[in-house]
């Protein structure tokens, strides 16, 4: 099969010819139709995973169709060669103490396509005890669609919805206007609560307020000016970006008894950044954590898309294919270089 492949962290990727991967026994091999490429796939390149092992094929936000079922996989499973698949990038074990409590997405045995094994930026991907991870899509749903759903999708959704238990008439500001940024957008305004959408492009901001969010300017001084246009600070704020001006000024962002919810990945050096411990313990604010949705929570979100409650379609700002992969992953790594919107490589 056709793979994306780095063999050294920051060496250039290559596309390559390498053997299709092997079903494991509980899991399945999914045809890879689409695939999104996503800032958590240029963390991996640059060595801040301690989980990849090299040479690696990234990718983790997928949507195909089953080409190869385990031989361990129940036969009451459902499951059938060529049924329209996607799967969350935290597969899950479902024997662990946290699967056991529902809670998935934290899994102690968790396995992560494109991180712990080769991922979705090839022909094909393995995904563990499918019986558990898979999830299928409604025929209405085209798989660009699908995989712009995977990580960020999916993230924002939890975490606007769940992690950060957004209330009618609260107000939401959300820093970092990329592909998950704009998604934690359009959830939030779907919801009918005024929401400031934060950033330093002025593509991005342009695109945040396309979708009906107040555009404030980040860098220094990005709270206060949030703070101002809410009348006091918001009640709900999110990193989407991940690193330390971003959690710090979303965490400045809010009135007494706020939420922050950091989905932006903080790695490396930026893992023990700083954070206002002072205005966490004056306000009463929470500092909350968000990672990914475990796959019996997609339902709900794949039912909401179906009734076009959102349109995660408008989230893609460009289509590639798998040959332009290895010039888009590093345009990643460069101020606004990623674009504004999802990229998402048809296969």
């Amino acid at each position: 099969m056709r793979a994306v492949m780095y063999r050294g962290f920051g060496d250039e990727p290559e596309l390559v010819e390498v053997e299709r991967p092997a079903c494991p026994p509980r899991g399945a091999v999914v045809r890879v139709r689409a695939t999104g490429l996503c800032r958590s796939d240029w963390h991996g390149w640059m060595g801040h995973d301690a989980g990849i092992a090299l040479p690696h094929v990234p990718g983790h936000e997928f949507a195909g169709e089953i080409a190869e079922l385990g031989s361990e996989v129940p036969d009451d499973s459902g499951w059938a060669i060529g049924d329209r698949v996607t799967a969350p990038f935290i597969c899950a074990c479902g024997r662990c103490a946290e699967c056991l409590a529902g809670n998935e997405q934290v899994c102690d045995a968790q396995r992560q396509p494109g991180f712990t094994h080769w991922g979705s930026f090839a022909d094909y991907v393995v995904v563990d005890e499918a019986a558990l991870n898979l999830i299928r899509l409604p025929d209405t749903l085209g798989f660009v669609e699908a995989a712009s759903l995977g990580c960020r999708f999916a993230t924002a959704y939890r975490a606007i919805i769940t992690r950060g238990r957004l209330h009618p008439g609260e107000q939401v500001a959300v820093h970092g206007c990329g592909g998950v940024g704009l998604s934690a957008i359009m959830i939030a305004v779907a919801a009918g609560v005024p929401v400031y959408g934060v950033d330093v492009s002025d593509a991005a901001l342009a695109a945040a307020a396309d979708l009906g969010a107040t555009p404030i300017r980040g860098g220094q001084g990005a709270a206060d000016r949030v703070r101002e246009a809410s009348d006091g600070g918001v009640d709900l704020s999110v990193d989407a970006f991940g690193s330390p001006e971003t959690s710090f000024a979303s965490v400045r962002s809010l009135r007494k008894r706020g939420r922050h919810v950091q989905i932006g990945l903080m790695l490396a050096e930026d893992a023990t950044a700083a954070m206002p411990m002072d205005a966490v313990i004056d306000g009463e604010l929470e500092i909350l954590g968000s990672h990914g949705m475990a796959a019996h929570e997609y339902p709900d979100m794949l039912g909401a898309v179906a009734s076009e409650a959102f349109r995660p379609i408008e989230l893609v700002g460009r289509t590639i294919a798998l040959d332009a992969v290895p010039d888009a992953l590093a345009a990643m790594g460069r101020a606004g270089g990623a674009g504004s919107g999802m990229t998402v490589v048809e296969l």
